[in-house]
């Protein structure tokens, strides 16, 4: 009996590896699917005996998309140091884009939604929870990444409680027009970026804009009137699947948004146009029948995923504005 593996052996046995490690990180890198906000906050109502006041579906969203984020198929990965995970990309770009999306509506319930005034007190669980948020993305141990975010959409989740209870009126949440546009302004800069990001994937000679519309604006340091955008071959797909991932995020977060401030929208007849950008987005979380994101030239016999990507984040960025727009209005 041979105390040893033959090359043979040891070549069948890496080979099968290499495959069970292929099929579970095809597995992992599945979109979640969509849910449905209007359910969650019915659960929620259901399980709490509370009502679902103003507030509530925001909460909401933000603790479903944050506990998908976390305990999906394979559970975190981005930070992730074994494989197959570690030899991952797309997915944690889709975790990184989906993240953006919740430190950004985290921090404006921490500074506008949860508070009436400038000078109002920010809410407890909120100033625990925001900060958690904001750990790198990689950390995996003391503290990992997960555990703090964890701990972040807990404390959102006991800021949900209160405001459901008519017991407590130290947590609040304001539907203002205004507190939704600071929000909105934000969101239009994560999509302007990706935006730009995305049609870079063709390169392209840009003219210097940075000061343009104020003669007397300056900057820190020189930069040529003209530039080349470009993005790395190696960044295409990851562009692509972090744009997916602040889409899948948003769409949810704007359909809670339609259920808390559903008033003021309506007072500003301003529902269709939400609604409008949500359906711009929901097109980005379409079927991709190609196994690589290609990178085909704009007119050119192959496609280029990312410059379709960048026309629906454009799109809904554009309506986002005029949204924007509408809302300061008296």
């Amino acid at each position: 009996m041979n105390d040893y593996f033959s090359p043979k052996q040891i070549l069948s046995t890496f080979t099968g590896i290499l495959i069970v490690f292929w099929l579970v990180a095809v597995y992992w890198s599945f979109t979640p699917d969509m849910f449905s906000v209007q359910d969650k906050v019915t659960e929620f109502s259901q399980a709490t005996n509370l009502e679902p006041v103003t507030g509530v579906a925001t909460t909401t969203a933000v603790v479903e998309i944050g506990n998908t984020l976390l305990h999906k198929s394979g559970g975190y990965l981005t930070n992730d140091v074994l494989p197959p995970s570690v030899l991952m990309d797309d997915m944690p770009a889709w975790e990184f884009g989906v993240l953006e999306m919740l430190r950004d509506v985290t921090l404006s319930l921490r500074k506008d939604f949860s508070r009436s005034q400038s000078q109002s007190i920010e809410n407890e669980y909120l100033v625990k929870a925001q900060p958690n948020l904001n750990i790198d993305n990689t950390n995996w141990i003391l503290p990992s990444a997960e555990s703090q975010y964890q701990e972040a959409f807990d404390l959102i989740a006991q800021y949900r409680a209160q405001l459901a209870d008519p017991q407590q009126g130290n947590s609040q949440f304001y539907a203002r027009a205004d507190n939704l546009r600071d929000w909105l302004k934000e969101v239009e800069k994560r999509l302007g970026s990706m935006s730009q990001k995305l049609s870079a994937s063709v390169g392209s000679d840009v003219i210097n804009t940075s000061l343009a519309g104020d003669s007397a604006a300056s900057q820190s340091t020189y930069t040529p009137a003209q530039q080349q955008n470009k993005t790395s071959w190696w960044r295409l797909d990851d562009n692509f699947y972090q744009a997916r991932g602040m889409s899948w995020a948003l769409i949810h977060l704007l359909k809670a948004v339609e259920l808390d401030f559903a008033d003021v929208l309506e007072k500003k007849n301003a529902l269709v146009s939400i609604r409008q950008i949500i359906r711009e987005l929901e097109a980005t979380q379409e079927t991709i029948f190609s196994p690589f994101i290609l990178n085909g030239s704009g007119f050119g016999l192959v496609a280029n995923h990312s410059l379709v990507m960048a026309n629906y984040i454009s799109r809904a960025n554009a309506a986002l504005i005029e949204l924007s727009e509408l809302l300061n209005q008296g």
